[in-house]
C-alpha cells in the first residue's frame, strides 16, 4: 500500500511499494482494478499501523500530511478511515465508502514505518562514527537504489564507516544488481534460525505448516504438545498478528526433510520459536503426519463446517477480531474464485449455496458481495457493508476449490 520508486507489489494486500523505500510513502489501495490513494483526513498513527503490520514494515513511526511523497493520480478511494488498529488490512478499517470523498490530490495519505530500520533510519546512521547521510554508508547498486540515492560509487569494506553493534545479520550476500531490495536475494546466509509457513493448497503467508531453517536446511514441527501459546509466538514472529487455531495432523499437508523441533513449549512471550523449550534441533519422536501448523488472525478468510476441507468449506471472514460467515444472497463463481485465489487453493469449482457445508453462529459479516472475480481479497469486492444483512445462518455461502483435488 505504500508507493514508492521499487515497484514491488504485496498481492494479498491490494498494496504496492513504490514510494521513496520500501516501508515509507504515500499510502495506495487496489479497488474495482485500479489504484487510488488515500486521503489524509482524520489519518493518524493508529491507522498507518494497520498499513505497516499489513506490509511487513513492522510499526508507524510518522504520518507525514500534505501529500508528502508526492501527490498521486487517479481516484481517491478512501477518506475518513478509521482503523482501531487491530485490522488485518486497510480496507477493513471504516471509512466513508469507496470513491466518496470530499479531498484533493495535496490530501494524499502517507506512512513511514519502523521498517526502515532494515536499512537504515536517519536516527540510526547519524549515530555511525563518521558519514551523517544515509546515501554515503553502503554503495552496494541493491542498497542504494533501495534508498532512492542512485547509483552505486563505491562498496567500502572492513568497516569503512565504524564497527556496528549488535547482530551480524547477512553474510555471502551476492546480488544481480536488479533486485528490489538486499534481503530479496535467494543467495544470502541468514546467521539466525528463520521460521515460515508453508504447505500445498490451504496455506498463505499467515496459515500454514510451521516450518524452521536450521543448519542450512528447511524442517518441520512436530506437534506433540503444540498449543495456542507456541502458535502465538510464529504468528507474531511472522507479523501475522495473533494465533486463532492450531490445526493438528498435517493439515496442510506433510513436509520433507528433517524434523527439526519436538515437545516445543512456549510461555508465548518468545521473540522467536527458537528461543522456546524444546527437545534439541533434531531430536524427535515423530512421524510426518504430526507436522504441527497454525492459522494467524491476518488470515482474513478461511474455510469450515461440516464436511469441510483445506480448499473446500463454509466461507468466513475476519472481522473486528471475531469470525463471521457471508450471506449467499448474490453468491457465484466469481465470488468464489476470489476466496479460493486468496487461500492458494486454484480456481472456484462451485459455490454451494444454502448452508451446504453447515450453518454457522454469531455475526453474518457480509451480504450481496459481488466481486469481478479479480480482487486479492473477498473483502475489496462490493458488499453492503460489514453486519449489514437480512440473511439468516440457513444462507451461509460456501466454496469448492480446485485445490481439493490434490488431496482427493
Amino acid at each position: 500500500m505504500l508507493v514508492s520508486s521499487v515497484q514491488v507489489t504485496n498481492c494479498r494486500y491490494g498494496a504496492k511499494l513504490a514510494g521513496s523505500t520500501r516501508c515509507s510513502g504515500r499510502v495506495e489501495v487496489y479497488h474495482n482494478n485500479s489504484w487510488g490513494t488515500v486521503c489524509d483526513d482524520g489519518w493518524d498513527l493508529i491507522d498507518a499501523e494497520v498499513v505497516c503490520r499489513g506490509l511487513n514494515c513492522g510499526s508507524a513511526l510518522k504520518v507525514p500530511t500534505s501529500a508528502h511523497f508526492g501527490a498521486g493520480t487517479g481516484k481517491i478511494w478512501l477518506d475518513h478511515v478509521t482503523c482501531s488498529g487491530n485490522e488485518s488490512s486497510l480496507t477493513e478499517c471504516q471509512h466513508s465508502g469507496f470513491g466518496s470523498n470530499t479531498c484533493e490530490c495535496g490530501q494524499d495519505a502517507a506512512v513511514i514505518c519502523s521498517g526502515e530500520r532494515d536499512v537504515g533510519s536517519s536516527n540510526e546512521w547519524t549515530a555511525q562514527p563518521s558519514g551523517n547521510r544515509k546515501c554515503h554508508v553502503l554503495h552496494f547498486g541493491v542498497v542504494c537504489r533501495q534508498l532512492n540515492c542512485g547509483s552505486a560509487l563505491e562498496a567500502p569494506r572492513s568497516a569503512h564507516f565504524g564497527a556496528g553493534t549488535g547482530k551480524i545479520w547477512l553474510d555471502h550476500v551476492t546480488c544481480s544488481g536488479n533486485e528490489s531490495s538486499l534481503t530479496d536475494n535467494f543467495h544470502i546466509f541468514w546467521l539466525i534460525d528463520l521460521i515460515r509457513l508453508a504447505g500445498l493448497a490451504g496455506s498463505t503467508r499467515c496459515s500454514g505448516r510451521v516450518e524452521v531453517y536450521h543448519n542450512n536446511s528447511w524442517g518441520t514441527v512436530c506437534d506433540d504438545g503444540w498449543d495456542l501459546n507456541d502458535a502465538e509466538v510464529v504468528c507474531r514472529e511472522l507479523n501475522c498478528g495473533s494465533a486463532l487455531k492450531v490445526p493438528t495432523s498435517a493439515h496442510f499437508g506433510a513436509g520433507t526433510g528433517k524434523i527439526w523441533l519436538d515437545h516445543v513449549t512456549c510461555s508465548g512471550n518468545e521473540s522467536s520459536l527458537t528461543e522456546c523449550q524444546h527437545s534439541g534441533f533434531g531430536s524427535n519422536t515423530c512421524e510426518r503426519g504430526q507436522d504441527a501448523a497454525v492459522i494467524c488472525s491476518a488470515v482474513s478468510v478461511i474455510l469450515t463446517g461440516s464436511g469441510s476441507t483445506r480448499c473446500s468449506g463454509r466461507v468466513e471472514v475476519y472481522h473486528n477480531n471475531t469470525w463471521g460467515t457471508v450471506c449467499d444472497d448474490g453468491w457465484g463463481l466469481n465470488d468464489a474464485e476470489v476466496v479460493c485465489r486468496q487461500l492458494n487453493c486454484g480456481s472456484a469449482l462451485e459455490a454451494p449455496r444454502s448452508a451446504h457445508f453447515g450453518a454457522g453462529t454469531g455475526q453474518i459479516w457480509l451480504d450481496h458481495v459481488t466481486c469481478s472475480g479479480n480482487e486479492s481479497s473477498l473483502t475489496e469486492c462490493q458488499h453492503s457493508g460489514f453486519g449489514s444483512n437480512t440473511c439468516e445462518h440457513g444462507q451461509d455461502a460456501a466454496v469448492i476449490c480446485s485445490g481439493e483435488k490434490t488431496f482427493r
